[in-house]
């Protein structure tokens, strides 16, 4: 009987620790998520202002054709 009880035992601590990882792999991955977020958010602001175009010659008068 003692066998099964320190098996039982066994086995609910290393569950316990397969958790507590899983949550510091958890929060690490959604901290990693919120950079890139910010990041996308400062690419898609720089990309969002009006582009100035070429005044004189063949390229970029009408179109931007350097963006």
């Amino acid at each position: 009987m003692d066998s099964a009880v320190n098996s039982a035992v066994s086995q609910a601590l290393v569950l316990q620790q397969a958790q507590a990882a899983q949550q510091v792999q958890m929060q690490v991955f959604k901290e990693a998520l919120d950079i890139q977020k910010d990041q996308v958010a400062a690419l898609m602001e720089s990309a969002a202002a009006d582009p100035q175009l070429a005044s004189s010659g063949n390229l970029g008068t009408l179109i931007n054709t350097y963006a």
